[in-house]
């Protein structure tokens, strides 16, 4: 008998840092060039087969700008990991991660959280710094951190897969 799983995953980040994007090229494996900007929050669902395992993930997208983020702790309760989002071509989107990791920890200070480093089709990789970001994930005591574009598909299934693994190996499934 295969074992039904369902994790509750939020998307998080500034705005403009590829939350919409990510989602879409997973869920969909579509990249479109423009969005519309995320008011408050949006959903999405994924169903796939995992090891031997039926998992539904129920995707949380995040709007970024401040003027939704007093909505956003409402959202966090019961969440089983995240993704914090930060636009590789745009390294201010990063200063705000404490801010983020904060909210998406509000009811779990041990919540998974994955540092995803986005757009990276748009930058030289030479010219990216990883002082921040290494020092992000250590800080917080973050899962992993990835660079991916969902331009190109690069690591997005890599993202995904990687917090299902660690937030199946947490509730002790995965031998």
């Amino acid at each position: 008998m295969t074992k039904q799983i369902l994790f509750k995953i939020l998307t998080v980040g500034d705005g403009n840092v590829g939350k919409t994007t990510l989602l879409q090229r997973y869920v969909e494996g579509l990249f479109k060039e423009t969005q519309k900007m995320t008011m408050g929050v949006d959903f999405y669902l994924k169903r796939l087969h995992y090891q031997a395992y039926d998992v539904s993930l129920q995707l949380w997208d995040f709007g970024g700008q401040d003027q939704f983020r007093f909505l956003l702790n409402k959202y966090v309760k019961g969440a089983s990991g995240a993704l914090l989002l930060f636009d590789l071509s745009n390294p201010t989107t990063i200063e705000s991660a404490g801010e983020w990791i904060d909210l998406v920890r509000t009811h779990n200070c041990n919540l998974p959280i994955i540092l995803v480093g986005t757009k990276y089709d748009l930058v030289n990789p030479e010219t990216i710094d990883e002082n921040q970001s290494d020092f992000i994930r250590s800080k917080f005591k973050l899962i992993s951190k990835l660079k991916t574009s969902s331009k190109t598909g690069l690591n997005v299934e890599e993202v995904f897969n990687l917090l299902i693994c660690s937030l199946l190996e947490k509730i002790d499934i995965i031998d």
